[in-house]
């Protein structure tokens, strides 16, 4: 369980991580990190981290599938890991 936890909490600060990273790299116009990349890290738990990036660093914003489906997913994740803790 405490494993579990940890996991989760790496892939949320992963995914805060490279939401900043991606959109520092779109402003200096260098290789960015695929948007696969962005939701693979979201659905494997980082939801909650790539959804707070986004908002943080203003980045994919205008994206709908980003705007609507990493909030979603990261509800979905909460609602888990409370079920997970109950």
């Amino acid at each position: 369980m405490k494993l579990f936890f940890i996991a989760v909490i790496v892939m949320n600060l992963v995914g805060l991580l490279i939401m900043g990273e991606d959109k520092k790299r779109a402003k200096k116009n260098q290789y960015r990190i695929s948007e696969r990349t962005l939701w693979l890290v979201a659905i494997f738990g980082g939801a909650i981290g790539t959804t707070a990036g986004m908002q943080a660093f203003r980045h994919k914003t205008k994206h709908t599938s980003f705007k609507l489906g990493f909030p979603l997913l990261a509800i979905l994740e909460i609602i888990i890991f409370m079920k997970i803790i109950i």
